[in-house]
């Protein structure tokens, strides 16, 4: 019991944290970290303590859940050089030099010990970076950029680490096929990805409760995620391959109850990543209790790698936004401002701590396992270095540098994409052989949502309309009676309509001047408008 009241209580904190952030414009999870680890010097304060095996399988499906859910496949296809370079290509980087560095400060620690700790430090956690940019106005640019990076990096860093602790505990060396594991582990997972995506819209259409189906998608993150692991494939992958795939299947007369949904799915992001990190301060106290005046001993070790990925970080953004600068990705576009505040967000989080508490105690010949207090100590420090002061200080930073969102000039290049999107559209009915099909009626209806398109990409205006009316009869009946004449129909004419304004703003964002950041905006609310009915 004492348990459970202590994890409704970190539930309740999270929401009077966020409230608080709201406030004083600060990230609810640093405060959530901050208070839980202020509250665990409280005499007999009650400790609450999980298997580190079950960390990552228990929040990091739901969050990945949520945070893939923002995204779609068009924009992961035009991203894909950033996911390479920052998700895969920084994580090898920053493990490489942290496990050098250790090596060399660390008495005995041995090479494969040492990568271990190196991929547990690397990857941001995109937890805490979503929940940190999305309250100081951090312009498109850079959000979609660390986004795309962190939907990602813990596969790669999970695979090295498993490899490198394995090759530790059994004596023997980390060879080349690590990087081979990798991609057949992000081929597997995006087989198990795509299967669940299928699977979990065919139960949609079959389960007849909105409830249910809404407790389907809280069910699935999950189910992903274990299947993927139990074939020895990233988790991670698959459950962000299966929430895209959900987004490209669903139906458009699932408008409302998407919805409806997305509600659903901001509070299960909001008590879960409060809950997360709540659990990360109180495992940071443990830390310190177990390890004693032995940590004050390794401060020199932990001082140098936290301050060893932050530099990489740094180095490795100016490295690759002045090799690609005439490639036209979003990191060429990238000033020396912007590499400090990518930088400065590179925050570690759940990963990290949930990597650390699951080193092996011992070897296989049953000595102790080299370092092991040590890279524990090491990685809580670079934790609490790159979450808490940059989270505290992002908001005075972005001040500083004046690098917050321009709402005004983002929505001037928004309307102008919209024009665009919306005369494609427009073209595209005009010319299709489909809408001599329809009934009179339903091309009426068809034509007034493309006239209203343009409203809903610029302000969202129209997204959540609901059938109307017809005759006086209640609206329920009025949407039935719709629904039973030519939807598919329907429904195959306005998808012409919106993939030819897809193919226009692709076309847009590849053209000298265009915005990206706009188009990736316009982009986003095709592949919502997809999903709603016309009225």
């Amino acid at each position: 019991m004492e348990q459970l009241a202590l994890i409704v209580g970190l539930l309740f904190a999270t929401v009077v944290a966020a409230g608080l952030g709201d406030r004083l414009r600060l990230p609810y999870p640093v405060l959530m970290l901050i208070l839980s680890a202020a509250l665990t010097f409280i005499p007999g304060f009650p400790d609450l303590q999980i298997a580190p095996e079950l960390i990552l399988p228990i929040f990091l499906p739901p969050l990945l859940f949520a945070t893939a859910q923002k995204s779609s496949w068009a924009v992961f296809r035009i991203r894909w050089r950033t996911l390479l370079l920052m998700a895969v290509a920084l994580v090898v980087v920053s493990t490489a030099v942290v496990a050098g560095a250790a090596w060399l400060l660390i008495p005995g620690i041995g090479i494969p010990a040492a990568i271990a700790l190196g991929a547990m430090v690397a990857p941001p956690d995109p937890v805490a970076v979503e929940s940190v940019s999305a309250r100081v106005h951090m312009p498109r640019r850079l959000n979609t950029i660390l986004q795309s990076e962190g939907l990602f990096n813990d596969a790669a860093a999970i695979v090295i680490f498993q490899a490198a602790a394995m090759a530790t505990v059994s004596g023997s060396k980390i060879g080349p096929d690590v990087a081979l594991k990798f991609v057949l582990g992000a081929a597997i997972a995006v087989v198990v990805g795509i299967a669940m995506g299928w699977i979990t819209a065919l139960m949609t259409r079959l389960i007849q409760s909105t409830v249910a189906r809404s407790a389907v998608t809280l069910v699935v993150p999950f189910a992903a995620y274990i299947l993927a692991e139990e074939v020895h494939a990233s988790g991670v992958i698959a459950v962000v391959v299966t929430a895209l795939e959900l987004k490209r299947h669903a139906r458009a007369e699932d408008a409302a109850e998407r919805i409806t949904r997305a509600a659903f799915w901001d509070v299960v992001e909001l008590l879960a990543t409060g809950l997360a990190f709540g659990l990360v301060g109180l495992a940071i106290k443990r830390v310190i209790d177990e390890e004693g005046t032995a940590v004050f001993a390794m401060a020199v070790p932990a001082v140098v790698v936290c301050v060893l990925v932050i530099v990489v970080r740094v180095l490795w953004l100016t490295m690759v936004a002045q090799m690609i600068k005439k490639r036209g990705t979003e990191l060429s576009r990238v000033s020396f401002k912007d590499v400090i505040v990518l930088s400065w967000c590179g925050m570690r989080g759940l990963a990290t701590l949930a990597l650390a508490l699951a080193l092996p105690l011992t070897l296989d010949d049953g000595s102790d396992f080299p370092g092991r207090h040590e890279i524990i100590v090491i990685a809580c420090a670079v934790l609490l270095a790159t979450l808490v002061l940059p989270g505290l200080t992002l908001p005075w930073l972005m001040r500083v540098l004046k690098a917050s969102d321009d709402p005004s000039v983002q929505r001037d290049a928004a309307r102008i994409l919209a024009r665009r999107a919306q005369s494609a559209a427009k073209a595209a009915l005009k010319n299709n052989e489909l809408v001599k099909e329809l009934p009179p009626e339903k091309v009426k209806l068809v034509r007034e949502r493309m006239t209203r398109l343009y409203g809903e990409l610029t302000d969202g205006s129209g997204a959540q309309a609901t059938v109307a009316n017809d005759g006086g009869k209640p609206d329920e009946a009025a949407a039935r009676e719709l629904r039973a004449r030519s939807r598919e129909l329907v429904v195959a004419v306005q998808t012409i309509a919106l993939d030819a304004a897809r193919q226009e703003i692709i076309e847009a964002r590849n053209e000298p001047g265009t915005d990206p950041e706009a188009a990736d905006h316009v982009l986003r609310q095709l592949d919502l408008r997809t999903m709603i009915m016309p009225e």
